[in-house]
């Protein structure tokens, strides 16, 4: 740990990081309009983005842990139509600031040799680019010979296959989605601002001290792993930018108490006398979505089950874990019963080391005000977990 000469309590890394996600303080008042939802995305700079529908598309639940309620159409067509934004896989697949578009080209390279196109293919995936460029934005649906599935119902169509592959590599870019989903795709010029697509394209080394600015910033602090996870980048690599960035003066390097490794700390982050706000965490919340840094920081070991079997769930399907002040103290496994209208809280366990008395209020309120935000009439409880019997909700009926 050589060159950290400050030290901070892990009490105060916890607040750093629930103060640069915008998770430190309660959520505001008053509606919910394109200027908030702006400020949020302007604090993450990188929104996953996940099919899965449980509760609502992953990438809406972000905004309402720290904003509460909000139009989610409006947020959609802010972020695919209307914001600075752009789409490709900068973590996982992600919405992300436009500037960060030339960033991203050294990945579009990579994937092209990578994964080279035998001639057929290529034949098949240049068409596919032309049609797009003569008629305009198309879905895989709409393509003239999208083809049909190459294995069960999870294969993907030639189609499918073409626009993706044009897509990673920067031939074409994401232009939509619809309601269902599903990605519609142009030529990136029909997309991409003039002045995004004409900024030169930095070297990998200079890509990573940016991107690595750009986490430390959302971050607040962080370790190695920390930071170059955020926009899923190389660990070595990363570390070397990392040193250089503290030579110049825009990152400090810290001690952080328990934790084994240095740490990183933005010079725009400032230590909140304390954290007194509440949120239900997606699984795909920055905060959550590196699992080490979770535990380090809140002591929370987490894995998301959705695809270990039934019988083998400790938690449950589509688990959230709840934050209240700077702790996470239970999760709750949470399903949007549409058809029934109801939310159904299928357990609710509070976490080892915390009074379960003074998490009961807070927890139901923030149901309550996520049943009202999905539209739905009602929260219904189911059977497991400590706390799930003493929130006050009408038990699940069973027969």
């Amino acid at each position: 740990m050589s060159g950290a000469d400050r030290d901070l309590s892990l009490s105060q890394a916890r607040r750093l990081a629930l103060g640069a996600q915008g998770l430190v303080r309660p959520r505001p008042t008053g509606p919910i309009g394109v200027r908030r939802l702006r400020s949020v995305f302007d604090r993450l700079g990188v929104l996953q983005i996940d099919s899965v529908n449980v509760l609502t598309r992953a990438h809406h639940l972000p905004f309402f842990s720290r904003l509460g309620a909000y139009d989610r159409t409006r947020l959609d067509r802010w972020l695919w139509r209307e914001g600075p934004t752009f789409e490709f896989m900068v973590h996982e697949a992600a919405v992300a600031e436009n500037s960060l578009q030339p960033l991203m080209r050294h990945r579009m390279d990579d994937h092209r040799s990578r994964y080279p196109l035998d001639p057929d293919a290529l034949e098949f995936v240049q068409q596919v680019r032309a049609e797009v460029a003569e008629h305009g934005a198309r879905t895989a649906a709409e393509l003239a010979d999208g083809g049909s599935r190459t294995g069960p119902w999870w294969g993907l169509s030639r189609g499918q296959r073409a626009l993706r592959h044009l897509y990673r590599v920067g031939e074409l870019a994401i232009a939509d989605r619809r309601p269902s989903f599903e990605v519609v795709y142009d030529l990136p010029e029909r997309v991409l601002p003039p002045e995004v697509l004409a900024t030169p394209t930095p070297t990998d080394h200079e890509a990573h001290r940016l991107l690595l600015l750009a986490a430390a910033r959302a971050h607040g602090i962080g370790t190695v792993a920390d930071l170059a996870d955020y926009h899923r980048l190389k660990s070595a690599p990363s570390r070397r930018a990392l040193d250089e960035l503290v030579a110049d003066g825009l990152l400090e390097k810290v001690r952080v108490e328990s934790w084994k490794d240095p740490a990183y700390l933005h010079p725009d982050a400032a230590v909140p006398r304390a954290a007194t706000g509440r949120a239900l965490l997606s699984p795909f919340d920055p905060v959550v979505w590196f699992r080490p840094r979770l535990e380090r920081l809140f002591g929370f070991h987490y894995r998301i089950e959705i695809y270990v079997p039934e019988p083998k769930r400790r938690y449950g399907y589509y688990v959230l874990p709840f934050l209240l002040g700077e702790h996470l103290v239970a999760r709750v496994d949470l399903k949007a019963d549409r058809h029934a209208k109801v939310l159904r809280v299928r357990g609710a366990f509070s976490e080892p080391g915390h009074d379960p008395g003074p998490v009961l209020g807070p927890l139901a309120d923030e149901l309550t005000e996520m049943a009202d935000w999905l539209g739905l009439e009602d929260v219904v409880a189911g059977e497991r977990g400590d706390l799930v019997g003493q929130l006050g909700f009408d038990k699940e009926r069973r027969g």
